[in-house]
């Protein structure tokens, strides 16, 4: 009795094995191509094991997902996955407001200044910038401070003031002479100053360039429009030319033949001009939120203009009446005139290299 029952105990495990062991896979095409077959049952109801069967039993099809998946970051499950955001994922990614803060290099400036008087009769009494005078230009650093935001990932907006100082009305002067030509003239003072607030659209285009440095540079454009308030210092030009007005030779007593030490006094201006940029460069993220940008710019700040009102100073040569060749004497006080609407003005613009430091929430 024992021994049939351990006997009957062994066939249950030898040949009952296979099967439960077969059923717990999914059923696969065998070498001819055959799909699964039914295992061939013995007269005791053990199944016999044949290699060349499988069993009948098919793993059930996956389900197919449809619709978007959860965003990244997401805490949704699809088909018991979570999704979630990498601590690196798009570590140079825009998001949220920012401020920032700039300093940078005014390379080249570029404009000139010149009289707008130059049609008007005896203009070339009033030196000036009747022939076109480059802006002199110091050391220039343009500041700008911004404040704006990430739209997407790759458009962001901003806000900004930027201010130029160091830039001048020229030291010297070609002024007319009245015969056709030019002499020159020095000129104290005229600092200029413009004052420049922007509205600004960045654009990342390293979907178009693909990554540089490993994806730790990403390159830029942007380009912004705003108004310009430009103002220049009253300054002062000095002609020490003698101009001969008739030979004292042929002057009566008292007639005026010449005049000279010409001092015209330019009241400077203020003037609110259309103003734009466009800037290239590149985007780095450092610790704690910033990120820095190098960047090129061109900026057109619109006109410099002087308010139009020049007082002029002369000193007068009056004949004797002798006919004598050299017969003329310094008149006894000096000449005073007022001009109004009497302009000088040229166009701004500047190609700057600069950095501009980014702290972001």
């Amino acid at each position: 009795m024992k021994k049939t029952s351990i006997s009957a105990f062994l066939a249950v495990v030898l040949f009952g094995a296979p099967m439960v062991v077969c059923a717990a896979y999914p059923v696969y095409n065998n070498a001819n191509g055959m799909y699964g077959r039914t295992m061939p049952v013995m007269a005791n109801g053990a199944a016999m094991y044949n290699p060349n069967s499988y069993n009948s039993v098919v793993a059930a099809q996956p389900t197919r997902i449809t619709g978007a998946l959860p965003q990244v970051g997401s805490s949704r499950t699809v088909a018991g996955r979570q999704y979630y955001q990498p601590a690196d994922y798009d570590r140079l990614a825009d998001s949220g407001l920012y401020v920032g803060l700039s300093a940078g290099y005014s390379m080249s400036t570029m404009g000139s200044i010149a009289a707008d008087y130059t049609a008007e009769e005896d203009a070339y009494t009033v030196p000036g910038a009747f022939q076109a005078a480059d802006f002199l230009s110091d050391t220039i650093i343009p500041l700008q401070i911004s404040v704006g935001a990430a739209i997407n990932n790759d458009v962001r907006i901003d806000f900004s003031y930027l201010r130029y100082s160091g830039l001048s009305y020229p030291k010297t002067v070609q002024t007319a002479d009245g015969a056709g030509g030019f002499v020159e003239a020095q000129v104290d003072g005229g600092a200029i100053t413009t004052n420049t607030t922007m509205l600004n659209v960045y654009y990342n285009v390293d979907s178009f360039t693909g990554y540089i440095a490993g994806g730790s540079l990403r390159p830029y454009v942007g380009v912004g429009v705003g108004i310009s308030l430009n103002t220049i210092a009253d300054y002062v030009v000095y002609d020490n030319t003698f101009y001969s007005v008739m030979d004292p030779q042929y002057a009566e007593a008292g007639q005026l033949t010449g005049v000279s030490d010409i001092t015209a006094y330019h009241n400077g201006g203020t003037t609110e001009q259309l103003a734009f940029m466009l800037e290239g460069g590149v985007t780095t993220e450092l610790q704690g939120g910033l990120k820095l940008d190098l960047f090129v710019r061109y900026a057109n700040l619109g006109r410099v203009k002087t308010s139009g009102s020049i007082v002029m100073s002369q000193i007068e040569w009056l004949g004797d009446g002798s006919g004598a060749i050299d017969g003329e004497y310094q008149a006894p006080y000096d000449s005073v005139y007022h001009f109004t609407n009497w302009y000088e003005s040229g166009r701004v613009g500047m190609v700057d290299l600069g950095v501009r430091l980014r702290l972001q929430f």
